[in-house]
């Protein structure tokens, strides 16, 4: 009978620890991290299906879709036509989008010397002084974006994170909402071959 209790007990306090360890921020984070690294949390590296007719809802990167930088230089999509955009949507209050920051990096570190890719974090929220923080907090140096135009929906359909990988057309040729592990050979390889088309 005390061994009931005393496992009781042990399983209790392991389920209300880890309760206690999600609603801390920076463990939830180094929990997703870790299970992203099990591979459980992985990119589709698809285009999204466009229903109605055929080219009906393509975006190109000619439309009128223009960012902010951090010097608050307004830079248009349409000025990246040539180069794969990789296009990362995200707020400073979303766990899991700082969960997967650190992936993002070890990519755009692969592409470092690489003029035909460009990374734009773009914050949402246009949070600048929170989003530096924790991009210097996380030793990271991706470049962060604030919106200056709308967001297509198609890109951005509500839920954070979601990326957008553009190739040099300017063609959706991948869309994932949700938090993945970018570091994978396979987003390396998917990105070099946009690039050497």
């Amino acid at each position: 009978m005390e061994d009931k209790k005393w496992g009781r007990w042990i399983g209790n306090t392991i389920f209300f620890g880890l309760v206690i360890m999600l609603l801390i921020p920076t463990t939830r984070t180094w929990m997703q991290q870790g299970l992203m690294k099990l591979g459980l949390f992985k990119p589709s590296l698809e285009a999204p299906v466009v229903e109605g007719k055929e080219g009906e809802g393509e975006l190109k990167i000619g439309e009128d879709v223009v960012f902010l930088n951090d010097n608050e230089q307004r830079v248009p999509l349409a000025d990246l036509k040539g180069k794969v955009v990789f296009i990362n949507f995200w707020a400073t209050w979303c766990p899991p989008c700082k969960a997967e920051m650190p992936s993002i990096q070890v990519l755009k570190d692969k592409f470092k010397d690489n003029k035909n890719v460009e990374f734009m974090l773009v914050e949402i929220d246009g949070e600048k002084e929170k989003a530096n923080t924790f991009m210097k907090k996380g030793k990271m140096d991706l470049p962060i974006y604030y919106p200056d135009s709308s967001i297509p929906r198609e890109w951005l359909g509500g839920s954070i994170p979601t990326t957008v990988i553009l190739d040099k057309e300017g063609n959706t040729v991948a869309h994932h909402a949700g938090m993945a592990d970018y570091s994978k050979k396979e987003v390396f390889d998917f990105i070099t071959e946009l690039i050497n088309k």
